[in-house]
């Protein structure tokens, strides 16, 4: 079983990340009047494959759910994460929502 990997919310950056060696996979957020806006998120190609990418998704929606966020998933992975898995579909701004089909 593989181990469980470590997001880390960077608040200096703005952003949830995953370290492996020297290497960094993250998702980017902008905190804006009660939503989480996501942007963007990179994941080398080290990390592919490990599920570092739902890691991080999760780790993001979580955050947004907890802290009673809407969100508005502006990265392409973020919000194909989000079709994959509709049960974050009621955090998600109503306008995504539509464009996700959700």
């Amino acid at each position: 079983m593989a181990e469980p990997l470590d997001v880390v919310m960077n608040e200096a950056t703005h952003r949830f990340e995953v370290a492996m060696g020297d290497e960094i996979a993250f998702t980017e957020y902008m905190l804006h009047n009660g939503a989480m806006v996501l942007p963007h998120t990179v994941v080398p190609p080290a990390f592919e494959g490990k599920g570092v990418g739902s890691a991080l998704a999760k780790a993001a929606l979580g955050y947004a759910r907890e802290h009673g966020l809407i969100v508005k998933p502006r990265c392409p992975f973020i919000a194909g994460y989000i079709q994959k898995h509709p049960e974050w579909g009621d955090i998600v701004d109503p306008e995504f929502r539509k464009r996700l089909g959700l």
